[in-house]
């Protein structure tokens, strides 16, 4: 037992491990020596994070945003995310297909090959059909199948961002062996999931929901598969533009027209069958059933099926400019951005798990937000700039924390997964904390979007959608084995004209 005296301080080293009792002895002064080696064990770790974190780096008027892109998300998204997949909300420790490839993306500014080699493993747990496992466990490599329909398509959506970031063209080549049998370049494993998810559309040219897609709560939807989902239709729709991209500059010209053609028809069809006279719907049910339209008295209006048709160009112009206004009206918050509203309040199993969660909950019209930080990319590309900030700030855990501390309850460091929206009792209580795929979304959003730091072909560009009320900021950042310093600043006091320049770190 340990006692102290008044004012005296010890310092205590715990180590835990696991041993085979033939082993002890043998081992144990190993163990015995990192208590002395303690010390140094931490600092090294220590610096272990501050280099890493320092290869991307900002300097703005806000300090929330300065601590939180320079240091917590990163952290968060690796530690928590990818290292350790687990955390006090969920402790699971697989890997999920769509989740850690999303999360490698924090990689692109950090370390690429690291996003090369999440892109190359998540390939090799596809099948020859196309069709992946919904999540994994390493080392027993034991996971689970399912009609999921959008887990397919993130592997092109991350390859495709990932040739935009390094250029590096030859892991399209690489050779992946596929969950069942034989094995293909990652070309024709990216290839294969956008074949299969073409195979599942609806008589109307939708795509079908399956068993969920990017909300997984949406379960009862379409598990007969005549379920339709407009928001899997935009993001088809833009992995097809963005892959035949990629054909065309590996000289497939045959595959790049084939894609092309298949966007333009889907996209059709969206214009079509998904707009209900001020936004579009979310989806319609295996019974034909809409989901998300003014005539609904639940769930009238829902945020990503706006967000993607701006962000893949399924509208632009004054058609983009009309939905942020319907999604400003009716989702944002203080507190974030719903992701639809109003919540469910009666279990609906022709919709999913999500309407058996309280209303305002998670899910079930409260803030997601993963979901939340697309609007962000939306704004951005309808030319909002001024509400990419203001969408920022209803998001950046400090200032939450800061408005309202008893009513927020997270940390206010970490990125939570939601906050409860209106019909809850706890409005503005953040919940899921640390293990969330939206804190590598508000980072790489905070980046591209808001600062506008980002690559475009060959070169790295600055379009920031800078604050009035900032006079400048400034950004190192890697790109393509260089790296750049970026100095922003505005010409004079409410101009709008900015001062640019980007210059290769000597």
């Amino acid at each position: 037992m340990l006692q102290l005296n008044p004012g005296e301080t010890r310092d205590l080293t715990f180590v835990l491990g696991v041993l085979e009792r033939e082993r002890y002895e043998a081992e144990i002064p190993e163990y015995l020596k990192l208590i002395t080696d303690a010390d140094t064990a931490l600092q090294q770790v220590k610096d272990h994070w501050l280099e890493l974190c320092s290869r991307l780096k900002v300097d703005t008027p806000d300090p929330a945003l300065n601590i939180m892109v320079n240091y917590w998300l990163k952290y968060q998204t690796i530690s928590c995310r990818l290292l350790g997949r687990t955390a006090f909300y969920q402790c699971g420790g697989a890997f999920g297909y769509r989740d850690q490839l999303q999360d490698s993306q924090i990689w692109l500014t950090l370390d690429p090959p690291k996003t090369r080699q999440q892109i190359l493993t998540h390939a090799s747990h596809q099948q020859s059909d196309g069709t992946v496992q919904h999540w994994w466990h390493p080392i027993s490599e034991e996971g689970r199948l399912t009609d999921i329909s959008d887990d397919l398509l993130w592997l092109p959506f991350v390859t495709c961002n990932y040739l935009n970031e390094t250029g590096d063209s030859s892991i399209l080549d690489a050779s992946v062996v596929y969950l069942d049998k034989g094995s293909g370049s990652l070309f024709e494993h990216c290839e294969r999931a956008i074949d299969k998810a073409l195979t599942r559309l609806s008589p109307r040219g939708l795509s079908l929901m399956g068993e969920g897609d990017w909300n997984d709560g949406m379960n009862g939807v379409g598990k007969d598969w005549k379920g339709e989902s407009i928001w899997l239709s935009h993001f088809l729709i833009g992995i097809l533009n963005s892959f035949a991209q990629v054909c065309r500059e590996a000289g497939k010209t045959d595959k790049e027209s084939r894609f092309l053609n298949a966007a333009e028809t889907l996209k059709k069809a969206v214009l079509e069958h998904a707009f209900a006279g001020d936004w579009f719907i979310r989806a319609t049910t295996d019974k034909g059933a809409v989901i998300g339209s003014s005539s609904c008295d639940e769930g009238k209006i829902f945020l990503n099926a706006q967000t993607w048709a701006i962000i893949n160009n399924v509208v632009a112009g004054t058609f983009a400019q009309s939905l942020l206004d319907q999604v400003e009206k009716y989702l944002y918050k203080d507190y974030g951005v719903l992701l639809f509203t109003p919540a469910y309040t009666i279990v609906d199993k022709d919709i999913g798990y999500l309407t058996r969660y309280s209303p305002g909950v998670r899910e079930n019209g409260g803030v997601y937000t993963h979901a939340a930080i697309w609007a962000m990319w939306a704004q951005d590309k309808a030319g909002r700039g001024e509400k990419v900030y203001d969408t920022f700030k209803r998001l950046c855990p400090p200032l939450l924390s800061n408005a309202r501390p008893d009513k927020y309850m997270g940390e206010p460091y970490v990125t939570p997964g939601n906050i409860e929206g209106p019909e809850s009792l706890n409005e503005g209580r953040g919940a899921w904390t640390w293990y969330s795929g939206s804190s590598g979304w508000l980072y790489k959003s905070a980046i591209d979007n808001l600062l506008g730091i980002k690559p475009e072909g060959d070169k790295l560009t600055v379009k920031p959608n800078m604050p009035v009320d900032w006079n400048g900021f400034t950004a190192e950042r890697q790109f393509r084995g260089k790296t750049y310093c970026i100095t922003v600043k505005r010409s004079k006091p409410g101009s709008d004209k900015l001062d640019i320049s980007i210059e290769p770190q000597s």
